[in-house]
C-alpha cells in the first residue's frame, strides 16, 4: 500500500509541478533534473501563493494533522495516542504535499509519503480493531516503508522505523517492519525503477586507502560545521513556527505572505542564475552537485543559506511537506562549499565536491534528526560505495554530538515539546522485564482463614493496609485482597464483615521464577492489583507461596532499571 502510495504522491507532485511551473497537465516530471526558467516568466511569483492558499484550505479544512512535516505527528500518535491515526489523513496530505511541493514551497516528499504510510498502517490495524502494540508496529511499518520506496533504501526504512518510531524493538516488531519496507521497496523498483535516489560518479575513495590526519581533521570539521547548520535549521524553523502565528490577520493572509518571500526568492534567482533553485524537493541541486556541475563556493553558500530561509518560512507559514530533503540540500551545498575551500587549506585530504556533498547530507540527516545509523545505512544505500562509510561515520558522530550540544532536541521532537508532548530521547531496553518475580516480590504478607471477620483478620501493626492479604481454606488459596484496598477503614465501621467478600474476583499467580513480562500480562488481562508469588510446578497452596507482587513493588524495579 505505502509502495503505491509513494509512486502516487510523485506522479502528484510531478503533475502540480507541470500545471504550477511548466503550464502543462503531465505527471511526467523527473526531479534530479534542473529544467530552467519557468515558462510563467516573473508570473512564477504566483505559484508558490495560490498553491499555499489551496493547501491552507486542504489542511484546515479536512485534517489539521497533515500541516507541516508530518513526522512529529507519527511520534506524537506512537508515543500519545495510542497509534491512532485518521485514515483520511493519507489522502489529505497527500494533495496537499504534492501541492505545496508542485507549486513551490521548498519542501520535501519524505515526511508525507512517511505520514502516508504511517496512516495507511493505522487506519487499516483499527479497521481489523489490532491492539495497541499491533497498531504501533504497522504504523511505524508504513512510515518505514515510505521511506524505502522513496529512496530505494530498504534498510535505511527498516532503521528509521527502529531508530525513530519504535518504542519497543523484537522480533513481533521488527520482522512486520522488514516485510513492509521490502515490499514497498519491491513495488517502487517495479514501478519507478531500481536505481538509487541519486546517481553518484566515482567519489574517489580507496577501500586501501587510510583515513591520513588531513582526511580526519577534514571530516571532523565538516562534522563540525553541519552539526552547527543541524542547531540553525532547529531553531530557525522553530523561529519561523511560532513566528507566523503572531502576525496580523488570519492563516490565509501569514501564508501569503511566506509563499510571497518564496515566490521572491525563485524569481531573483531565475534572473541571477537561470533557474530558482530552492523550490520544491531540490533533487536536481543535489544531482548537479554529484555531478560536478555546480562547484563554485560562493553559488553554494548563497543556496544553502536560501535554502535554510525557503524551507523554514515554507513550513512555518503552513506548508506541508517534509525536512529529509531539504536536510540533504543543505548537507550537500554545505559539503561542496567546504571542501571547494578545503581544497586550499588541507589540499592532502582527498575531499572532492562529491564526496564532500555527500557525506555533509549524511551529516545534516543524522544530526537534525537523531537518525544517526539511519543517516549512515542511507548515504551507503544510496551511493553503494562502501569505501565512503568511515568518513561517514565520522563526520555523522561529531555533527549529532555537536547538536545535541547545542539543543537536545531534533527537529522532530522539539516541534512536539511545544505542545509539552515529549519524546524519549533513548530507547531504553526494559531491562526491568527480565527480572523474576522473586526479585521483586514483597515477602510480607497476611494469611487469613475463610470465615474470618474483619476485626480479627487486621493485625494493629498493619492499620495502614501496607501488606496483601491472602485468604484460604483448608489449605487452599481463596483469593487475594491486594494492599492499600482500605479494608483497615473497613474494619472500624463493618467489623463483622467476613474477610472473603474482599477477595478479587480473579486469581493471578506466578511461579518465583517467572519473568515479569509474563507477569504483566497476566496483570493485565485480569485487571488485578496483584499477583500471588509461589514455589514448585503443581497446583499452589497456602504453604507454597513465597512473596506477593504488587504495582509498588513494579514501580520501583522500573525506576530501579533506568542509569542516571
Amino acid at each position: 500500500m505505502t509502495g503505491c502510495g509513494a509512486v502516487a504522491l510523485r506522479m502528484l507532485i510531478g503533475f502540480f509541478h507541470n500545471v504550477f511551473y511548466n503550464g502543462t497537465f503531465s505527471a511526467l516530471y523527473d526531479a534530479n533534473v534542473t529544467e530552467g526558467p519557468s515558462r510563467f516568466g516573473n508570473l512564477v511569483f504566483l505559484s508558490p501563493v495560490i498553491g499555499g492558499l489551496i493547501v491552507v484550505f486542504l489542511v484546515e479544512r479536512f485534517a489539521p494533522e497533515a500541516k507541516g512535516h508530518g513526522v512529529p505527528e507519527v511520534m506524537d500518535a506512537v508515543f500519545y495516542k495510542r497509534g491512532n491515526i485518521r485514515g483520511k489523513v493519507a489522502i489529505v496530505k497527500a494533495l496537499a504535499s504534492a501541492l505545496s511541493i508542485g507549486s513551490g514551497a521548498a519542501v520535501g516528499r519524505e515526511g508525507p509519503i512517511i505520514q502516508i504510510g504511517a496512516a495507511l498502517g493505522s487506519a487499516f490495524a483499527q479497521a481489523i480493531r489490532l491492539s495497541t502494540w499491533q497498531k504501533i508496529t504497522l504504523l511505524s511499518a508504513g512510515a518505514g516503508a515510505g521511506i524505502a520506496a522513496t529512496f530505494n533504501t530498504p534498510l535505511g526504512g527498516v532503521l528509521f522505523a527502529l531508530e525513530i518510531l519504535l518504542p519497543e524493538v523484537s522480533n513481533r516488531t521488527f520482522l512486520p517492519v522488514v516485510i513492509a519496507t521490502g515490499a514497498a521497496t519491491t513495488i517502487g523498483r517495479i514501478l519507478i525503477g531500481p536505481n538509487p535516489a541519486f546517481a553518484v560518479a566515482d567519489i574517489q575513495f580507496s577501500l586501501a586507502q587510510a583515513l591520513g590526519a588531513e582526511d580526519a581533521i577534514a571530516f571532523v570539521l565538516l562534522g563540525v560545521l553541519c552539526g552547527v547548520a543541524s542547531w540553525a535549521f532547529i531553531r530557525l524553523l522553530v523561529v519561523m513556527e511560532d513566528g507566523f502565528p503572531k502576525l496580523p490577520g488570519n492563516v490565509y493572509t501569514q501564508n501569503m505572505v511566506g509563499m510571497a518571500a518564496i515566490g521572491l526568492m525563485m524569481v531573483a534567482l531565475t534572473h541571477l542564475y537561470g533557474h530558482p533553485y530552492v523550490d520544491g524537493v531540490g533533487y536536481g541541486v543535489i544531482q548537479s552537485i554529484l555531478d560536478q556541475k555546480m562547484t563554485a563556493a560562493g553559488l553554494l553558500i548563497l543556496l544553502f543559506a536560501l535554502k535554510l530561509l525557503a524551507t523554514t518560512i515554507s513550513l512555518g507559514c503552513g506548508a506541508s511537506g517534509g525536512i529529509f530533503s531539504p536536510s540533504l540540500y543543505l548537507g550537500a551545498t554545505l559539503g561542496a562549499a567546504f571542501a571547494a575551500v578545503a581544497a586550499y587549506i588541507l589540499p592532502h585530504a582527498g575531499l572532492t565536491v562529491p564526496s564532500a556533498a555527500i557525506v555533509g547530507m549524511a551529516a545534516m540527516v543524522g544530526a537534525g534528526t537523531g537518525g544517526v545509523m539511519t543517516a549512515i545505512v542511507m548515504v551507503f544505500e544510496m551511493t553503494r560505495d562502501y569505501a565512503i562509510i568511515v568518513p561517514v561515520i565520522v563526520a555523522v558522530a561529531v555533527a549529532a554530538g555537536i547538536r545535541r550540544s547545542l539543543i537536545g532536541e531534533t527537529i522532530y521532537t522539539v516541534k512536539l515539546r511545544h505542545r509539552g508532548h515529549r519524546i524519549p530521547k533513548e530507547r531504553h531496553i526494559n531491562l526491568y522485564l527480565v527480572k523474576q518475580a522473586q526479585d521483586i516480590m514483597e515477602r510480607r504478607f497476611i494469611v487469613a482463614k475463610a470465615g474470618t471477620a474483619l476485626k480479627e483478620a487486621m493485625v494493629a501493626e498493619d492499620k495502614d493496609d501496607l501488606r496483601a492479604i491472602i485468604v484460604e481454606r483448608g489449605g487452599r488459596i481463596v483469593g487475594l485482597i491486594p494492599p492499600r484496598s482500605g479494608l483497615w477503614r473497613e474494619s472500624r465501621t463493618n467489623p463483622d464483615l467476613l474477610i472473603e467478600s474482599f477477595v478479587e474476583s480473579r486469581i493471578v499467580i506466578c511461579r518465583d521464577i517467572d519473568l515479569l513480562s509474563l507477569v504483566f500480562v497476566r496483570l493485565k488481562r485480569h485487571r488485578s492489583g496483584a499477583a500471588i508469588v509461589f514455589r514448585g510446578v503443581a497446583r499452589p497452596r497456602v504453604h507454597d507461596i513465597v512473596g506477593i507482587i504488587t504495582k509498588r513493588a513494579i514501580a520501583d524495579a522500573v525506576i530501579d532499571s533506568f542509569d542516571d
